[in-house]
């Protein structure tokens, strides 16, 4: 019974926790994109956009990112080529959301949770960052391969990192472990 009980506990703390980030994150999409008449990504998305720009500039390349006028994306133009646009779910604010969903069902001591809460959302933001940068520069060079890049080669390092850290999360930190 007491298994059971911490199943039941697990989940009611992950669902509630996750649709109430997520009822959160709709609402400010809601208010922050505009798909009418002009098209205008939310201010995460264009900033995903922008950071990628400049960590590809660092690297060397001219980048720009220009807000599409088709759609709610922003394009990412590589040297003068439209290569790659950023959407909302490129942003990593759902993994994010699905992040902090397991690690408070899975908590810890309060001030692990919210440390490794708030530490490891960063980290996967930064990661996203660097992943949408690497697949835009791959993009560029290898138009070819787009379809095994975005869909199995990108997914796989944004997951892994997740992954990783719930690892982490569970072995280290949670009370599971006691």
């Amino acid at each position: 019974m007491k298994k059971n009980k911490s199943i039941i506990i697990f989940l009611i703390k992950f669902f509630v926790t996750y649709f109430l980030l997520v009822t959160i994150y709709n609402t400010y999409l809601h208010k922050s994109q505009q798909k009418i008449d002009t098209f205008q990504t939310a201010s995460i998305t264009t900033a995903v956009a922008n950071q990628t720009v400049k960590v590809l500039t660092f690297f060397g390349y001219q980048v720009q990112a220009i807000q599409h006028d088709k759609e709610v994306s922003v394009k990412l133009i590589i040297e003068n080529q439209y290569t790659a646009r950023v959407i909302e779910g490129c942003n990593s604010i759902s993994l994010i959301i699905l992040f902090i969903s397991f690690i408070i069902a899975f908590s810890g001591t309060f001030k692990a949770t919210f440390l490794f809460a708030v530490f490891g959302s960063i980290f996967i933001y930064i990661v996203n960052v660097l992943r949408i940068a690497f697949l835009t520069v791959m993009i560029y060079k290898y138009p070819h391969k787009v379809g095994f890049l975005h869909d199995l080669v990108f997914p796989a390092i944004i997951y892994g990192t997740v992954f990783l850290l719930w690892v982490i999360w569970v072995n280290k930190f949670s009370n599971l472990k006691k």
